[in-house]
């Protein structure tokens, strides 16, 4: 079967790396996110659509410098050229997924932490799941 077909809410829940590729389609990307009590993904640019889905914890996020309190169920759209930024305000960590149209990164890549994914400068090479 081509596609994707799982319980993202249980991938995300279990996931405890900062970033997990999953799955990468020609125009889209799925990607498992975790952040650590007080952490954040850093305010960021792209030139691409972005869709989170919090599935566990609390926070916020920021869009052109609009604060929101967000916590699991909520969902964000990040329209291309948005400054944004999702900051895990909470105790627990913050579960979440996201996906990038068109993809934004290599697919497969982990990123135990953040500082792994700061000091990793990989970008989508045109290379799919499938």
């Amino acid at each position: 079967m081509k596609g994707f077909v799982q319980d993202i809410e249980d991938l995300a829940v279990k996931n405890d790396e900062f970033r997990r590729v999953i799955y990468t389609a020609k125009h889209c990307q799925l990607v498992l996110m975790a952040l650590k009590p007080k952490e954040e993904i850093g305010a960021e640019v792209h030139k691409l659509d972005q869709f989170f889905r919090v599935e566990e914890g609390a926070g916020e996020a920021v869009l052109d410098g609009v604060r929101t309190a967000i916590r699991a169920g909520f969902a964000v759209v990040v329209p291309a050229g948005t400054n944004h930024n999702i900051i895990n305000t909470g105790s627990a960590p913050l579960k979440l997924y996201t996906l990038y149209a068109p993809p934004n990164h290599r697919d497969g890549v982990v990123h135990h932490t953040r500082e792994d994914a700061e000091a990793d400068n990989e970008h989508f090479d045109g290379k799919t799941t499938e």
